[in-house]
Parts: structure tokens; sequence; C-alpha cells
């Protein structure tokens, strides 16, 4: 609901710092690899505990998200480069839920569950609508230049980001906010479902 809007805001001063990056020979793919390490490296600290340390891992690795793109785009965008942008995320989509779980498994786990089904839910509905989008010869710049046909919805990936902030900030409320930002995920992949229903009809 919110990446259009953030994309006019982040998507200038990226495009600089990736055009500055790919001039001093960095890929997108090395790029969108070390923004994976350093969010991987975010969930060990939450596992390990520290989830008010892991903020700083966090955050840049999702500054690196972005940069990947940027640096494709004053590059060269290859379909793999797309590829493994998205395997990247949703790996790290899911190492911050299981993290938290792992934290405090009692406390948690239920919750944790829950909050990762619903994100195995609305990733499959997404990519389920990119690949119809493709059939269909479907393209949409609203959430940015993407390799993937973006379906919009109630939380998007800057709601997660900044879910994920405030788990750390308040790793006590994991529980509540887990089953809330979960429900919130199942309606989003729903609506999703019933948005290509209304338009691949056959």
């Amino acid at each position: 609901m919110l990446d259009r809007h953030a994309r006019r805001l982040i998507d200038p001063p990226l495009n600089q710092i990736g055009g500055g990056l790919a001039a001093r020979g960095f890929t997108a793919n090395g790029v969108t690899l070390i923004g994976l390490g350093l969010g991987l490296f975010a969930a060990l600290l939450i596992a390990l505990g520290a989830p008010g340390w892991a903020l700083i891992p966090l955050l840049a690795s999702r500054i690196a998200d972005g940069l990947d793109g940027a640096v494709a785009r004053a590059t060269r965008k290859t379909d793999f480069g797309g590829y493994l942008d998205i395997a990247a995320d949703f790996l790290f989509y899911g190492a911050i839920p299981m993290a938290f779980v792992l934290y405090d498994p009692a406390m948690n786990g239920a919750a944790g569950a829950f909050l990762l089904a619903s994100f195995y839910f609305n990733g499959t509905s997404f990519l389920g609508y990119a690949i119809l989008a493709e059939k269909h010869g479907h393209k949409t710049d609203a959430q940015g230049q993407k390799s993937l046909y973006y379906s919009n919805g109630i939380l998007e990936g800057t709601e997660t980001i900044v879910f994920f902030v405030i788990l750390c900030l308040l790793p006590a409320y994991f529980s509540v906010l887990a089953w809330v930002f979960g429900a919130l995920c199942f309606a989003t992949a729903t609506l999703r479902i019933y948005a290509a229903k209304q338009i691949y009809k056959n």
C-alpha cells in the first residue's frame, strides 16, 4: 500500500548511489547477496537475544535491497538478477520471524508459525499473480522498475520493513503483533486472489 509512495522518495538517491557503485565495479547480484547476508546476520542477532542491535544490519540489508536494482539500471538488468532478488527477499522475510521463534520458542512459537504461514500464502499469491500478468502481457511500474509484475495490496514491502523494525524495538510484543500482521497478510493474499479472478477469468 505504501510502496509506490516510498519509491518516489527513495528512488532518486538510490539511483545516484547505485550509479556510483556500478562505476566502482559492483554488480547488482553482488549487492543482492550482500543485502541477504546482512539480513541473515540481523536474524542471527535476534535469535541470540539482541533484537535492538539487529536493527543496524536489518536496515542496511533493506538499503542494499534497493541498491541492487539501482546498480542493475546503471549497468544491465537480467532475468536471473530479478529472480535472485526475489528469492533473497523471501528468504529474508522468513528468517526474521523464525529468529524471533528461536529467541523464545515457548512464547513466540504459535504466533511465529501463523506469521510464516501467512507469508507463505501471501508470497504464493504474489508470485502466482506475477505469472498471470506476464502471460497476459500486463506491465506496471507503480512500485518502481521490477523484473516481475508487482501487484499491490494492503501489506507490501514498506509495511513489512516497518513491522520488522517495530518487532526489534518491542520484542516482548512479538506474539500479539505477529497475530495481527499475519491476519492482514492473509487478507492481502485473499484480496489479490479475488482481483486475479476478476481480471483473469479465462
